[in-house]
């Protein structure tokens, strides 16, 4: 890919520097959050089991999934940028469903969140049976069960027919449709395929964003790393009060 194309992924919003750090650190996430919870049985009830029993580490795998799953949507921007340079049709619905997907995806972030306090608060038998008595409710995230899929597909063949990626990364990036959807997943082989995937295919693409411009220098470095330590430490306080 020509440096010129790779500036159109990067200029505007989201631009550059974050959009090239997402593209390496959201799939990484993804990826750590899924070997995380590997050892232990892939359904609902095991799922919170391992919590009760395992309670950082679920916590860990759960919650480092989720911020991957968060900080997708600007890597989706920047790749979605760079299909649309040559195959804008691909990139509009490859991007229109994925970042739906993520919506989706937080959604059920939420929901293992609540189900986990519950074993936590109510004991791990009433939990499982709140989430038992609950599976399969309606809410208006399930019709978006499908955009998670297709999502992944439609960017994988625009960034292919796009010549953003090659074959091997374009399959790499549609491996992400095999990754099981919905609340208190575990892990399979599907699940640790669709993670590494992303990362063959994300990674170094970021690698190549952030390389393709100038470096900053070393006192905007120190200013931005500073804001972004106090401004995420003001957030972090903020939130825990409610």
């Amino acid at each position: 890919m020509n440096v010129e194309v790779i500036e159109k992924g990067y200029s505007g919003f989201p631009g550059r520097w974050i959009g090239g750090i997402a593209l390496m650190i959201a799939p990484l996430l993804h990826f750590i959050g899924v070997l995380l919870r590997l050892p232990f049985h892939f359904f609902f009830p095991e799922q919170l089991a391992a919590f009760k029993d395992h309670q950082g580490l679920i916590a860990a795998s759960y919650s480092t999934f989720a911020a991957g799953n968060v900080l997708m949507w600007p890597a989706i921007l920047t790749l979605v940028k760079l299909i649309n340079a040559k195959r804008p049709g691909w990139a509009l619905w490859g991007g229109v469903f994925a970042i739906f997907g993520l919506f989706a995806r937080t959604f059920h972030a939420g929901v293992d969140h609540l189900a986990f306090q519950l074993v936590r608060s109510q004991g791990l038998e009433l939990a499982a049976k709140a989430v038992a008595d609950s599976y399969g409710a309606f809410h208006i995230f399930s019709t978006l069960n499908l955009a998670i899929l297709l999502g992944w597909i439609v960017l994988a063949i625009g960034a292919f027919r796009s010549g953003t990626f090659g074959f091997i990364r374009a399959i790499a990036l549609g491996l992400m449709a095999a990754l099981p959807l919905g609340v208190l997943k575990g892990t399979t082989s599907f699940s640790v395929a669709a993670a590494a995937g992303l990362c063959i295919a994300l990674v170094p693409l970021g690698i190549q964003v952030l390389g393709s411009g100038p470096a900053p220098s070393l006192r905007a470095a120190l200013i931005w790393g500073f804001l972004v330590a106090a401004g995420g430490s003001v957030f972090y306080y903020l939130g825990q009060q409610g």
